[in-house]
């Protein structure tokens, strides 16, 4: 049955990868400028080998003013000197290879910097130039042109249209510093066809597809309709929890159909190299159907499955994830994703109620991810068992929070996820990196038992936790790609995948053991399964 039949021993290293999310600005700062640099990714990958996990993706690290920490580009071949430079991305990729890991790097094709030379070059050309088309420039309504030319939202709050001294208006579905790319202008593919090539001949095993369903929007730019008492526009994951309602919206922005003919170009150049280069979707899209048309055989090599992290902490929810998951990738016989946090979203531990109940809930699900087949994505910290912090509003610096704080709907934003994370020591910068002090977004204090170093030191601790929940992955049978046997009773979920059962309790109260050896506990066991805790028992 196309890729979920295929034999294990020549798989590409993607299909069961488990694949560790880098977030660069705060993993590890080699300059002490409190932020973090591709050196010091360098200089910890150790910690990821030690980990067991099989590759990593770095978060944008490409020129740019910063305005959304990466995520506006201003030139997608050469590295910000806020991170280093070409010289230190081939020295991180040629230890990474060292060590076995493979990298995948993210790529932001739906929109630039409004400080990238295409679009400075655009707002000099004026109206009707061929440097304006390649973005997403119109007239506006109204008898002067003053109103914006439909009434599209920005994801980070307020219109999604800007404008220009020249009185024409651009389009922006996310921060006015990003204009969107017109994709209908084959410019826009022929460039990014080159910066693939670019980072492939670097020696790259992958791109994360930044707003992969975002490309194309529809060609007349006609009005939203929705309810208009909405003040701003869908955040993503509020377009993802529509996925999980199975409610429909009318997103004449995202997930148009002539996306897919992108991928299928990418997808041939991919092939041209060697080692399974590989591609995987940020596309929010609505169904689990329309995520499965991004991983056709001729497209992409996964999507991003964002129900985990939305589902509610039910034995239900759960199930219904994955009966859903497989039932919409089985079209397509591709193989599924997994992932439970991200830089977008509350870490998990905080989504399951913080605290002690917290961390063992989301070591429960964690536990039970990882015995599913395909591949699973994790964030820095959450092997330390990270909460979201607090961060003081006059620290925040995500562009949702800066363009939605003086509303009366203000967004709280996603800094809270991406604290730089304690690596040693017992008070901030927790060796984050050299000196003294807060990095760029400031640490709580008490953090220095959840660092790297206290919990390496520590059996029963949650980094030990990730390294034998990630050694015992590796014994489970590759060739099970489905899983069978699926069964809720009450508030119990009981799986098979192979030989081991897998038993996940989201009750309160203990539930059966099966019969059998128990392989792997994301908490203590004896005759019966505590509250809040997943066993795999063979």
């Amino acid at each position: 049955m196309g890729r979920m039949s295929t034999p294990v021993d020549t798989a590409p290293w993607w299909r069961d990868a488990v694949i560790y999310q880098v977030y660069p600005r705060s993993f590890a700062d080699a300059d002490g400028d409190g932020v973090g640099d591709l050196p010091g990714i360098t200089a910890h990958l150790d910690h990821l080998a030690a980990l067991g996990v099989d590759a990593l993706w770095i978060s944008p690290f490409y020129r740019s003013p910063q305005n959304d920490h990466g995520y506006d580009v201003s030139d997608y071949c050469d590295i910000d000197p806020l991170f280093g430079s070409l010289e230190d991305a081939d020295a991180l990729l040629a230890r990474a290879h060292e060590l076995g890991l493979k990298v995948v790097v993210d790529l932001v094709p739906n929109h630039s910097s409004d400080q990238h030379a295409w679009f400075q070059a655009a707002l000099a050309a004026g109206p009707g130039s061929p440097e304006r088309a390649r973005y997403i420039f119109r007239e506006g309504r109204g008898p002067d042109g003053a109103e914006p030319p439909n009434n599209w939202l920005s994801v980070f709050g307020g219109s999604a249209w800007d404008r220009v001294p020249d009185g024409q208006w651009y389009l922006h579905l996310f921060d006015s510093s990003q204009p969107d790319f017109d994709w209908r202008n084959p410019e826009v593919g022929d460039m990014f066809v080159a910066v693939l090539r670019f980072w492939l001949d670097r020696g790259v095993d992958g791109f994360r597809v930044d707003v992969a369903h975002g490309l194309f929007k529809e060609e007349s730019l006609r009005d939203q309709v929705r309810d208009e008492s909405a003040t701003r526009g869908p955040s993503a994951g509020e377009n993802a929890a529509s996925m999980v309602e199975r409610t429909l919206a009318d997103e004449p922005m995202w997930d148009q159909p002539e996306v897919h003919d992108v991928y299928r170009r990418w997808h041939q150049v991919l092939a041209e190299y060697d080692g399974d280069r590989m591609t995987v979707a940020e596309a929010w899209t609505q169904t689990p159907e329309s995520m499965a048309r991004f991983v056709r055989d001729d497209e992409m090599s996964q999507a991003f499955n964002f129900s985990w992290l939305l589902a509610a902490w039910t034995a239900p929810a759960f199930a219904d994830v994955i009966t859903s998951t497989f039932d919409a990738l089985a079209e397509v016989s591709a193989s599924p994703t997994w992932v439970l946090s991200n830089h977008d979203v509350v870490r998990h531990v905080t989504r399951y109620g913080g605290g002690d109940q917290g961390l063992a809930r989301a070591r429960a699900a964690t536990l039970t991810m990882l015995s599913l087949p395909g591949s699973a994505y994790l964030y820095q910290g959450e092997e330390l068992g990270l909460e979201q912090v607090d961060v003081p509003p006059e620290a925040r610096t995500d562009p949702s929070w800066l363009r939605t704080k003086d509303t009366d709907k203000p967004e709280v934003g996603r800094d809270g996820c991406r604290v730089p994370i304690p690596w040693d020591g017992t008070e901030p910068p927790y060796a984050f990196g050299p000196g003294t002090g807060q990095p760029w977004l400031p640490q709580p204090a008490g953090w220095g038992a959840a660092s790297v170093a206290a919990q390496a030191a520590d059996p029963a601790s949650t980094l030990a936790f990730y390294r034998q929940a990630l050694a015992a992955r590796r014994t489970l049978d590759a060739h099970a790609r489905e899983v069978s046997d699926l069964a809720v009773d009450g508030e119990v979920l009981t799986f098979r995948r192979g030989d081991v059962t897998v038993v996940l309790n989201t009750g309160s109260t203990p539930a059966p053991l099966p019969a059998g050896e128990v392989i792997m506990a994301s908490g203590a066991v004896d005759d019966k399964l505590p509250a809040d805790t997943a066993v795999w028992v063979r």
